[in-house]
């Protein structure tokens, strides 16, 4: 096998490391560029081709990590990951943790940890590397690693949910929300939702969105049913459709660019949370991008014409 074919039957497996590093699509390709860049400029032959480009990959997102944290924290509004509509990475043994992982909710966790504690967390938890390997990848000794993983497992699991949610239950309701949705039925979508529901949007102040977070069974049933009727109007059309692997939906205008991408979390047999990607530059992977400002225009104009 030459060097291109063994780098490209690990490529998804890199991406799937960097991605739940970085929780940027474009920043974790990136970093599987440059991971390729390294192997084909290495003159030495590793034992292992797995544990070199893991290690690479891993080493790459980690900088990254650290730089992008503190852009971060002047970002506008809230910062959600990049949307990813599927996971290039399967392992039928590891299924159900590559499937958390990927999630808003599991990315938004993983946020609180340090870049090592996250990689460590993900190397072991998710992807079942042994601590040697481990190790050697983070460049500490298997005993720090292990510290890491119990600091990284208590955050984890202190904002973990107490009831999940099992794959046919979630699909079930999201398309309860979504014929509500398009329905504009209020009272349809409030069953649906939490009590403590909450609404937010990521603009990262590049787009309308909105304000603050919309909290409440019926201050999000009212609003979803008010707005989604108006973008009907003037052609806006959506796709339900796995985001993150759970249920949500990409948007978009009438001449089929994307407007933004939409998650449900849900728990406990209640959605608990949606949660809007608006930020162009984190859309651009899932194709051309709409002018959020002109369809914003447009639902100004269609309210005052419905009025």
């Amino acid at each position: 096998m030459s060097k291109i074919e063994e780098f490209e039957e690990l490529r998804p497996l890199l991406f799937s490391i960097a991605y739940r590093i970085l929780g940027s699509v474009s920043e974790a390709e990136d970093a599987v560029q440059e991971t390729w860049l390294r192997f084909d400029g290495s003159a030495t032959v590793p034992t292992s081709t797995k544990a070199f480009l893991s290690a690479a990959v891993t080493r790459i997102s980690i900088d990254v990590l650290r730089s992008a944290r503190v852009r971060r924290e002047a970002y506008v509004g809230p910062w959600f990951p990049e949307p990813l509509l599927s996971d290039p990475y399967q392992d039928p043994a590891r299924s159900a943790e590559l499937a958390d992982s990927v999630s808003m909710a599991a990315l938004l966790l993983l946020e609180r940890l340090s870049p090592l504690e996250r990689a460590v967390f993900l190397l072991r938890e998710v992807f079942g590397f042994g601590f040697d390997e481990i190790a050697t990848t983070v460049e500490r000794s298997e005993a720090a690693c292990r510290q890491l993983l119990v600091r990284a497992r208590r955050h984890m699991e202190a904002g973990r949910p107490r009831f999940e949610a099992d794959r046919q239950e979630r699909q079930e309701l999201a398309t309860r929300f979504f014929d509500a949705l398009r329905e504009g039925d209020v009272l349809g979508l409030q069953e649906l939702l939490a009590a403590d529901v909450s609404m937010v949007g990521d603009g990262g102040g590049k787009t309308p969105q909105l304000a603050r977070a919309v909290m409440g069974t019926e201050n999000v049933a009212r609003l979803l049913a008010a707005v989604f009727p108006l973008l009907a109007r003037i052609d806006v059309t959506f796709e339900p459709h796995e985001v993150n692997g759970q249920p949500g939906a990409i948007f978009r205008d009438r001449d089929g660019k994307v407007l933004q991408a939409l998650t449900l979390e849900v728990l406990d047999g209640r959605i608990q949370a949606i949660r809007l990607v608006l930020n162009p530059d984190k859309l651009g992977h899932l194709g051309p991008v709409a002018d959020a400002w002109a369809i914003h225009r447009a639902v100004r104009e269609a309210r005052r014409a419905a009025e």
